[in-house]
């Protein structure tokens, strides 16, 4: 792990499962999450994925890259475009700091989800990893 490191890019096809899937697991019950027609009536052309689900897939690109004892330690995210069905997300990191930690290193790494009408979600990572524990 160094800084200036570049993750490789995620692609996360946004289906209409993922979506209402995200939104039931984190318990958003919003109908713009999960009914269509109410979100057309709302102002939005179909459903969109909430902000907890893209918390979890960062989360997941991070961890992914990083193994399965890497730990989370602080996740800062802002959404912008909204993910909608049929397009397709990818995500990509870049590793901006590096600090030794017990047993380890911490990372701040800047993460961008972007999709077919712009950035998705912006913001940091603090991950933890173990001595020997990097991809």
């Amino acid at each position: 792990m160094r800084q200036g490191e570049e993750l490789p890019p995620l692609e996360i096809p946004i289906t209409r499962t993922l979506i209402v899937a995200g939104a039931i697991a984190s318990r958003d019950y919003q109908d713009v999450h999960h009914d269509a027609e109410l979100a057309r009536a709302k102002g939005s052309p179909d459903i969109f994925m909430n902000i907890l689900t893209t918390n979890g897939l960062v989360g997941r690109y991070i961890t992914d890259h990083f193994g399965p004892a890497a730990v989370l330690r602080k996740v800062a995210i802002r959404l912008g475009a909204p993910n909608y069905p049929g397009d397709t997300m990818v995500l990509t990191g870049t590793v901006e700091r590096v600090d030794p930690a017990p047993g380890g290193e911490t990372a701040t790494v800047r993460v961008v989800g972007a999709n077919g009408i712009g950035s998705h979600v912006t913001g940091t990572v603090t991950v933890t990893v173990p001595a020997g524990g990097a991809a």
